[in-house]
Parts: C-alpha cells; structure tokens; sequence
C-alpha cells in the first residue's frame, strides 16, 4: 500500500489531482469535504476537482508535510496555496484521509485547520 499511497501523493504534488482521483479512486468511492458536501462516485469527484483546479490561475505551492499508512487507511497532510482566476488567494493546511480496498480508494474525508 505504500506504493500506492506515495503514487498519489506524487501526483496532487504535481498538481495531477482528478488525474490521481480517476486512478486511485473505486467506481463507487465517497468522498467528504470539510464543507459537508460529498461525492458518491469517482466520476462525481473527478468532475469536482476539475472544476476546482480548473479555477486556479497559478499554483503557489502544494507541499507534502507527512503521510501515515494503516491498516487499510492512510492520512496524507499537504499545505496548498493558489491564485484562483476570479482574484482570490486560497492557503490551507489539509489532511487526507483515506480508506483503501483492493488497491482503491473507497472513503477519502478532508480535515483543514
């Protein structure tokens, strides 16, 4: 699981993230953002991360501070800052939890401080 884990990593490192959804992600997977809203399919997600990173104008930084493997789960903490199209600027601190079956992702909930 390692492997995986560090895969994906990589890839919201590199900015790659409905790419390492559409990859990683069970057809059925769910997801939970610290907002409440929720996915429940990998389509549903990749087309919301799209949208996400389809709004930044530039990316300042996406850092992987610490990530921790378990029994079936993991928890990846990345600190992100991006200029988004409409002006803004977004900076934040996240942890990614995630459940694993069969070399996919099922459950992933955000925590942001």
């Amino acid at each position: 699981m390692q492997e995986l884990v560090s895969e994906m990593d990589n890839m919201v490192l590199r900015g790659e993230i409905p790419q390492a959804v559409a990859k990683f992600f069970d057809e059925s997977a769910h997801t939970k953002d610290v907002d409440g809203s929720e996915t429940s399919t990998r389509e549903q997600a990749v087309q919301k991360l799209t949208g996400f990173v389809g709004s930044i104008a530039q990316v300042n930084e996406i850092s992987l501070l610490n990530s921790s493997i378990g029994e079936d789960v993991s928890m990846s903490e990345f600190r992100f800052h991006f200029n988004m199209k409409d002006g803004s600027e977004i900076k934040w601190h996240e942890v990614i939890r995630r459940e694993w079956e069969d070399g996919l992702v099922v459950n992933e909930t955000y925590f942001q401080n």
